[in-house]
């Protein structure tokens, strides 16, 4: 018996004031080639999240749009909180 667990990126989605990173992941798990379960799961980023603890597709795109001023911003946002 062979069991086999793939995740791969669904879709990635910027949104918001202080660009929040959605990503949707689709886990497959497979035994002996044949799908025995499918699942999607979700994870929101914020821009205090640490870039290297990301998948490298995902900290590409947040090394692009969290720029310091959207950090400062966020940074700012969660302090009145």
């Amino acid at each position: 018996m062979s069991l086999n667990k793939e995740t791969k990126i669904n879709s990635i989605e910027v949104a918001g004031d202080h660009k929040h990173i959605n990503l949707e992941q689709k886990i497959t798990i497979k035994e002996n080639g044949v799908l025995i379960s499918e699942t999607n799961h979700r994870v929101c980023y914020s821009p205090d999240t640490d870039i290297a603890t990301l998948d490298p597709e995902v900290a590409a795109i947040a090394n692009t749009v969290w720029t310091q001023a959207v950090k400062d911003a966020y940074a700012a946002a969660v302090a009145l909180v």
